[in-house]
């Protein structure tokens, strides 16, 4: 198993950033994709960003010219970089590692991110 440790979560003011930064425990994080999702309360989990091993990036349109995915193979480490926050924004952000599709898809514990004035 691939165990993921999040990190960056916390409490920020609308128009403010916030880097979030999961780590996953194993050498072999260069052949894994890697993704983003959050899940606000009373709302279903929703995919926020995604990169592959070769480094092809997918956003959700709500997050488009905000937010942008990055990996550092070299630290077995996603980044989600979060600009001009909004409220909404507001949820549980979840890390996913994905090995392949015949294989279990990994998941961190989450960590919150509230935007709020």
């Amino acid at each position: 198993q691939v165990q993921l440790v999040e990190s960056g979560g916390g409490l920020v003011q609308p128009g403010g950033s916030l880097r979030l930064s999961c780590a996953a425990s194993r050498n072999i994080f260069s052949f894994y994709a890697m993704g983003w999702y959050r899940q606000a309360p009373g709302k279903q989990r929703e995919l926020v960003a995604t990169i592959t091993s070769s480094g092809i990036i997918n956003y959700a349109d709500s997050v488009k010219g905000r937010f942008a995915i990055s990996r550092d193979n070299a630290k077995n480490t996603v980044y989600l970089q979060m600009n001009s926050l909004k409220s909404e924004d507001t949820a549980v952000y979840y890390c996913k590692a994905d090995p392949g599709p015949d294989d279990y898809d990994y998941w961190g514990q989450g960590t919150q991110v509230t935007v709020s004035s």
